[in-house]
């Protein structure tokens, strides 16, 4: 950084985030990357060790698994996440939620996470930006919006999120949403009140109102001018810290303010990633995006094959088909032909439609038979890595790159290239030789177009 942004902004850390699942969590550590901001998401609780090897970082991650737990899962876990990063003295905390809001009452509650963060981070207010118009997120009078190959919907009519398989969206309205998961007093800073300049008012009046309880305040980000708009808000209202439950939007604003106000450089951006030779790909989304994409490998000359998730809910033949794909996989990576292997193609496919009736003839609960997913995709990758020479991985799905990345032994991550908004190519830090220095794409169900594992093997283009 040149000498004026760091004139400007104050010295050592600027944010500190929690991250709700592992795609999420690179999603957010990219937009500060990119802006010339040096950040570093850590796998497990951050450490002056682990720090040692990230001496001008001013932003940093943990990557978490929130989004897929139970509120008593958070009252244990998430309190003890909040303090290892409060204790790192940035003036704000995080904790980062998905640009879709997944969450419910009884799984990834923002509420409950927002509860539990304000306890041990304090604040006047939480701010809450999600819209980010690069992922094609948009909150307008307080509902969310999603775009889709140019068609915009209604978050409760998005044909993805309104039939999501754990957390079905069916109120676009966040306040109302969120409400359903916190007593806490919410309000709204829209996008009138945003171009008027009467947002920090709005938010003034609000946290005097509920002076005993700092009020969750949803701010409406639709463009480029209500974006710094929010940044703006958010950064000259921290006082002496605050924490906030935000999308990557969040990111996204501050840095168009301090881009604004010449804090930090104007022209950014991650290199171009240069090309591998082979990569492997595995996928437990069910998103239709990921879908196109593996079907689109499927035609442009990788190997496709798919986990039988009957014999896998089953202890009896779940190694010999872990073995079968692991084999499968290894054959194609020999002859320079890159794999995907996937648990489904889709949320028509008849696994996902069916999954309740596979769990329930291997015995298990559905929630047991879906935690079983993510583990034994980790397990795949871990064998093709340790038989094989590849040096750059991908893994599709937000519960599925959290259990790769926690099973590889990772440390942590830093952004080395751009891919596609939202799933940067990071290069992985651990303690394992063998490990170190692995280069590592976390990529969420609805991120990327239909080449991005083309892109992935390329580096950014595709001639197939």
């Amino acid at each position: 950084m040149n000498a004026s942004t760091t004139a400007s902004l104050p010295p050592g850390l600027l944010l500190t985030y929690y991250g709700d699942d592992f795609t999420g969590s690179t999603d957010a550590m990219e937009v500060m990357a990119a802006a010339g901001i040096p950040t570093v998401l850590c796998l497990e609780p951050p450490t002056a060790e682990l720090l040692e090897r990230f001496p001008e970082v001013r932003c940093i991650g943990l990557a978490g698994s929130a989004r897929g737990r139970s509120p008593e899962w958070m009252e244990t876990e998430l309190p003890k996440a909040f303090a290892s990063l409060k204790q790192l003295g940035a003036p704000v905390l995080q904790y980062k939620i998905c640009s879709t809001f997944d969450s419910s009452p009884t799984i990834g509650s923002i509420g409950k996470a927002i509860d539990l963060g304000v306890q041990t981070a304090g604040g006047r207010w939480v701010p809450m930006v999600v819209g980010a118009p690069r992922l094609k997120r948009y909150q307008l009078f307080g509902n969310l919006f999603a775009a889709i190959d140019g068609d915009g919907y209604r978050l409760d009519r998005h044909p993805t999120m309104s039939r999501h398989p754990v957390t079905p969206m069916a109120e676009a309205d966040l306040r109302v949403h969120l409400r359903q998961q916190t007593t806490r007093p919410t309000a709204l800073v829209d996008m009138v009140q945003l171009q008027a300049g009467t947002g920090s008012e709005r938010v003034a009046a609000t946290a005097a109102h509920d002076n005993h309880e700092a009020p969750v305040v949803l701010i409406d980000v639709l463009d480029d001018a209500t974006l710094l708009a929010a940044g703006q808000l958010v950064w000259e209202g921290k006082g002496s810290g605050v924490f906030t439950a935000s999308s990557s939007g969040l990111q996204y604003a501050l840095t168009a303010y301090w881009r604004q106000r010449d804090w930090i450089p104007q022209q950014t951006g991650l290199p171009a990633a240069i090309p591998a030779s082979v990569i492997a790909v595995v996928s437990g989304s069910c998103s239709p995006v990921t879908a196109a994409q593996i079907e689109w490998a499927a035609r442009n000359g990788f190997t496709t094959e798919r986990l039988d998730l009957r014999k896998i809910l089953c202890a009896e033949t779940a190694q010999a088909e872990i073995e079968r794909v692991v084999e499968l996989a290894c054959g194609s990576i020999r002859q320079g032909i890159s794999p995907v292997v996937y648990s489904a193609m889709g949320p028509d496919d008849p696994a996902v439609i069916g999954f309740d009736a596979l769990a329930r003839d291997a015995g298990r609960t559905r929630a047991d038979a879906a935690r079983l997913v993510g583990p034994t995709l980790a397990e795949v990758m871990k064998r093709l890595l340790d038989r094989t020479e590849l040096r750059r991985v991908v893994v599709a799905g937000g519960d599925s790159s959290g259990e790769v990345a926690s099973m590889l032994g990772i440390s942590a991550l830093a952004a080395e290239a751009v891919m596609a908004p939202g799933a940067p190519l990071c290069r992985a830090y651990s303690r394992l030789p063998q490990r170190d220095g692995l280069e590592i794409i976390l990529k969420g169900g609805q991120i990327g177009d239909d080449s991005f594992f083309g892109k992935a093997l390329t580096g950014g283009s595709f001639n197939g």
